[in-house]
């Protein structure tokens, strides 16, 4: 049974003004009612009490810098932060596709799983982008089942690993949600025999946040920083789908802690050396542990 991430992504980068300086932000994961954890660009010119002024009448306030160089920003007004993020955000993009051309309407939809339906993500967990609905009828005709959880997937997930030591790497946390009747039907999935597949690294993060030692998923709400990496010990999957993922990425160490290092070190040379697309529209693989 694949479990699968339900979400819909906010145009959640944003670019602004604070006096003569031009600032970039790009949110990352929600705080409060009007409250957004964000990375900054040029944050060498903004201190915490700046107001950024990001045209269509939408300023927010710079505040708690963190030791990750990122600010809280506390948008101004009475309206929802949905409808002005509409007015004068972008969707993100990675960074290897905005660099060859802007955001434009069509990202929307494009950079958007089939699966998303509630707002407070900023990026896409890409495995999700290969199915289609009538790849899900197939799959179901088949008796392969599934059911799908709540992860803000935030822009943190991908930052590279620079610590030489990854117990020095810090996670940024993400807000998740399984419900019970979603953790009831995993646990029978499991119990009758069955396997559960999470479809990308981030759900299969969530799954194994709200599974105790016991093997047993529970109902979770909340915030997730799990960092898996080689020799941990697996208890609510039984499998992954996912991209191809850069090198000293925690993605990839998660994948190596699922497989083996080896196995996945050579699986990805047989990729790059038969020509596999990585990264958000690229190839997907089903990693099932022996």
């Amino acid at each position: 049974m694949p479990g699968v991430q339900r979400y819909a992504r906010d145009p959640a980068q944003l670019e602004g003004t604070r006096g003569q300086a031009r600032i970039g932000a790009t949110l990352h994961k929600r705080e409060g009612p009007r409250r957004w954890r964000a990375f900054i660009r040029n944050a060498k010119r903004l201190r915490e009490g700046d107001a950024i002024d990001f045209g269509a009448s939408v300023t927010a306030t710079a505040s708690d810098r963190a030791d990750d160089g990122s600010f809280a920003l506390d948008f101004a007004g009475a309206e929802p932060v949905e409808l002005l993020l509409a007015r004068c955000g972008r969707m993100p993009l990675p960074p290897y596709i905005a660099s060859r051309r802007p955001a434009d309407a069509r990202d929307a939809e494009d950079y958007q799983t089939m699966f998303a339906d509630t707002p407070g993500a900023v990026a896409a967990p890409t495995a999700a982008l290969h199915f289609t609905p009538s790849l899900i009828k197939a799959l179901d005709d088949a008796g392969i089942g599934h059911t799908t959880l709540t992860l803000h997937v935030g822009a943190g997930t991908f930052l590279p690993v620079k610590a030489d030591d990854t117990a020095d790497h810090r996670m940024h946390a993400e807000w998740g949600r399984i419900d019970q009747s979603t953790a009831d039907r995993l646990n029978a999935v499991r119990a009758s025999g069955g396997q559960v597949i999470a479809v990308g690294t981030t759900s299969l993060r969530l799954i194994e946040s709200a599974c105790g030692e016991d093997g047993a998923i529970r109902s979770f709400e909340g915030d997730t920083a799990i960092f898996i990496t080689p020799g941990y010990r697996f208890r609510g999957v039984d499998g992954l789908i996912t991209n191809f993922h850069l090198p000293r990425s925690t993605l990839f160490m998660l994948v190596g802690a699922l497989m083996g290092l080896e196995r996945m070190q050579a699986a990805y040379a047989h990729a790059i050396g038969s020509s596999y697309r990585f990264y958000s529209y690229g190839d997907a693989s089903l990693l099932l542990p022996a």
